[in-house]
């Protein structure tokens, strides 16, 4: 549960954050190749990748598209799909939250991030 009340704090926090992008993890996080997101607030699939990579320890950049067309038509234009949320690890791209848990249910997640 702190998982996910940690994302909420994060997601519904009174102020917007100052930038689009934010680095996201803990003091605990493991030595991992880039990881960047793209995703919005109050997507469901968007929380839920963050809240595996969080669970993981995993820090990452999360660029959020709301209300930023500029921003969504890079997430399409580098991932040619116009969903969030858009995840690549290091030069992989990912693809989404389905495609983040089918890995992590497969056992290869640890070894992308770890850079195997």
């Amino acid at each position: 549960m702190r998982i996910v009340d940690d994302i909420k704090a994060r997601l519904f926090r009174e102020s917007e954050p100052d930038s689009d992008v934010d680095d996201i993890g803990t003091d605990e996080t493991v030595n991992t190749p880039a990881v960047v997101m793209y995703s919005t607030r109050f997507c469901p699939f968007c929380v839920r990748a963050k809240a595996l990579l969080q669970h993981k320890n995993v820090r990452f950049r999360d660029i959020a598209v709301d209300g930023k067309p500029d921003l969504r038509r890079e997430m399409a234009e580098k991932s040619g799909r116009h969903t969030v949320p858009q995840i690549w690890i290091g030069d992989l791209h990912v693809g989404g939250c389905d495609e983040l848990t089918q890995l992590e249910r497969e056992g290869r997640l640890d070894g992308l991030l770890q850079g195997s």
